[in-house]
């Protein structure tokens, strides 16, 4: 492809997207706070990444973060986060699902303000990935826009932004949206597939990228309605197809998420069907910092993972600390040392 492009959305104060739409939530949050509404706190279910967002914008507004998390679930890096910032963190003995039903009946017995995507505010800031989009391209839309998808809010935000562009004459166009998801966490893909006849949640099984591990999204018509009217596509990633697609880009210099090789896969299989042309203008969403999933990186390239082939694996080299050794590792590895020899 001549034409494609990754955001770096993970470039943040707490390396993520959501750090778009949790400033736009925590600012309202803390103006009801200033007029005196009964606001004891904001609280989330989360994966990861809102509950470092919710943290970092309460921590700095002097709100009190309530956070509910799926035990076990999520990366030592993301868990840290919210427990730096000084949240109320709750680990849960349940998946996202779990977390999200019990933060909703929480909210409805105390004046806990809820953060999470159901939140039209949230979606607000959200959209504002879309106008940079534009607007790094001179206002033209691109024509695609691919982005990996758990709890679907971020698909809709995607769309009201591009749609809220073409409409202020800003661009010409909406671009078709494709959204990707895990196999393990599925269910948008499986409502596609069926021509949108009838959702049904599912279990998610554990997934790499952990964020979008997600059976149940509360986002689900606001996404359906954005893909319909963008002729959207949903794709899937297995948990191999997206590990290597990750690996494969940091090859060119990234340092990608489990979650941007979802994204990255989706585009590999339309691509390889002439779904998207090789001269389509196409951008593929990075939604945080690969520094956040360092252990499944590092076990990919250990090739710890024995149900993956990890084919892209770079694993270190014991040397002995000799030149001699030190040359024959060299020779064997880099391609114009091993022309030279096989020259000779």
């Amino acid at each position: 492809m001549n034409d494609l492009w990754v955001k770096q959305c993970g470039i943040s104060h707490t390396g993520s997207f959501k750090d778009l739409g949790m400033t736009v939530l925590v600012s309202q949050a803390n103006r009801m706070r200033k007029l005196k509404k009964n606001l004891i706190g904001v609280g989330c279910a989360s994966t990861g990444d809102t509950s470092a967002a919710l943290s970092a914008y309460c921590a700095a507004a002097g709100i009190p973060a309530i956070i509910f998390l799926p035990a076990n679930k999520i990366s030592i890096a993301q868990l840290v986060q919210p427990i730096a910032n000084g949240a109320i963190v709750l680990s849960l003995d349940t998946d996202f699902d779990g977390c999200m039903r019990l933060i909703r009946e929480v909210t409805e017995c105390l004046p806990i303000y809820l953060a999470n995507s159901l939140n039209s505010l949230r979606l607000e800031g959200q959209k504002t990935a879309a106008i940079e989009i534009c607007q790094q391209f001179d206002w033209k839309a691109p024509d695609w826009v691919i982005v990996p998808g758990g709890n679907l809010g971020n698909v809709y935000a995607l769309y009201k932004g591009f749609l809220m562009c073409r409409e202020l004459g800003l661009t010409d166009s909406i671009p078709r949206l494709v959204c990707a998801q895990a196999a393990n966490a599925n269910p948008l893909y499986l409502y596609y597939k069926s021509g949108w006849n009838e959702f049904l949640p599912v279990k998610a099984s554990p997934t790499f990228a952990s964020a979008i591990q997600i059976g149940d999204p509360v986002s689900i018509e606001r996404a359906v309605y954005a893909l319909r009217n963008s002729d959207g596509i949903v794709e899937e990633a297995t948990e191999e197809e997206l590990m290597d697609a990750s690996a494969q880009a940091d090859l060119t210099g990234m340092f990608t998420r489990p979650h941007t090789g979802v994204a990255l896969s989706a585009l590999k299989k339309l691509r390889q069907r002439g779904v998207i042309a090789s001269t389509d203008r196409t951008v593929v969403v990075s939604t945080a910092n690969g520094l956040k999933f360092t252990q499944s990186k590092i076990a990919y390239h250990s090739k710890e993972l024995p149900e993956l082939q990890c084919k892209f694996a770079n694993s270190p080299v014991e040397v002995k600390a000799d030149l001699e050794s030190v040359m024959d590792v060299l020779k064997s590895r880099l391609p114009s040392l091993q022309k030279k020899n096989s020259a000779s």
